[in-house]
């Protein structure tokens, strides 16, 4: 980003070095102008040098990954794995909440080659650099979706008092073909660079395009990915803390809570990750950020809210999906089971398990 300023009369320009760039001519074009024809460090002492954000990324970036694979791993496995095995697909919550955890299982997958990236620089070539982009977009976006989903679908079942499941298979579909299609921009134009001593995965744009389809692409993700989803949830969960309201139930408090956090963790997580990439938009249409220091602060903001955007992909299965009784019920069953199947391996050869079972639980367990 090239910027003239005008200081004591005198014309500086400040070259403002940002991860999105155009074709590689674009960079040959640029300097070969008149205005930049002596170009060199010694003369511009105003050029913004990125190395404490690049720094700064290479310590932080891999701490929040790593914990957000190991937590949201370990707990969205868990859904699927119970809702393959012992939980059945019951209602359409059930269905969205069984995609939404695939889908934030496949954006963490994404985690170790972007902490990788964020310290070595991307080794792993061109192609695995387009699919991991496209879905990191792509199942960002679909979680958003499915949250949205989660939400219209528990206040139809309190507006009708029954849940209906006829649209539910094309819903799915429709959600993760509009999420495909949100990552598409990503496969088409993510390629690996060397702007400076190690290679990045970035997109490029054709020239003829570069700013205004990055500005396009980052705020249609916003609408997309974050303000729709938030004023569908936003709208379906006042009006199932309103029914709540009206009842005289005495667990309406725990559900009330219960729906505060799911909107309080949405707004925590994802509104500052949203407000800067609205802020980028800006900045490359009407070229906001002219200093170096504000260019700096935007990138690590960028950082840090990102991470933090990540981070629901963690809680998602705690807050819908182990609140929920029944759920408790099956996870406390397969741990049960496991031991059981422990317990057994270690036990002698010459031993005889006398088992008395009740339906599904064990009532009494004794060997001889």
């Amino acid at each position: 980003k090239i910027n003239r300023i005008k200081k004591n009369g005198s014309v500086f320009f400040s070259i403002v070095f940002q991860m999105e760039f155009s074709e590689e001519d674009d960079y040959e074009d640029i300097f070969n102008e008149s205005d930049f024809f002596n170009y060199s460090y010694s003369d511009y002492p105003t050029v913004c040098d990125k190395e404490e954000v690049r720094t700064f990324g290479k310590v932080f970036l891999p701490i929040i990954y790593a914990l957000a694979l190991i937590i949201g791993l370990a707990g969205n496995s868990l859904v699927v794995a119970i809702y393959i095995y012992y939980k059945k697909l019951k209602t359409m919550t059930d269905v969205y909440i069984f995609n939404l955890a695939i889908a934030d299982l496949l954006l963490l997958f994404t985690l170790p080659f972007w902490a990788a990236d964020a310290v070595h620089g991307w080794k792993l070539g061109e192609t695995m650099c387009k699919i991991t982009s496209m879905l990191y977009v792509m199942n960002f976006s679909c979680g958003m979706f499915f949250l949205a989903c989660i939400s219209v679908d528990r206040y139809l079942a309190i507006k009708t008092g029954r849940i209906k499941t006829n649209h539910c298979l094309f819903i799915c579909f429709l959600v993760w073909a509009t999420s495909f299609i949100l990552g598409i921009p990503e496969l088409i134009f993510s390629t690996v660079k060397m702007p400076q001593s190690r290679k990045i995965c970035i997109s490029v744009y054709p020239s003829s395009m570069a700013r205004p389809a990055k500005a396009t692409l980052e705020i249609l993700e916003v609408l997309l990915s974050f303000v729709i989803p938030f004023l569908i949830m936003l709208f379906c969960y006042s009006k199932v803390s309103q029914a709540l309201w009206k009842t005289a139930n005495v667990k309406k408090w725990k559900a009330f809570k219960v729906l505060m956090v799911v909107v309080g963790v949405f707004i925590v997580t994802q509104l500052p990750f949203n407000i800067i990439k609205f802020c980028r938009a800006m900045d490359i249409i009407y070229i906001l950020i002219t200093q170096c220091e504000d260019s700096k602060r935007l990138d690590m903001a960028t950082q840090i809210t990102e991470s933090m955007a990540l981070l629901h992909s963690c809680v998602n299965p705690i807050i819908y999906a182990f609140v929920g009784a029944s759920f408790k019920h099956h996870i406390a069953r397969m741990f049960k089971s496991f031991s059981y199947r422990q317990r057994r391996r270690k036990e002698p050869e010459n031993e005889i398990s006398l088992n008395s079972e009740t339906g599904s639980q064990i009532t009494s367990s004794f060997t001889i």
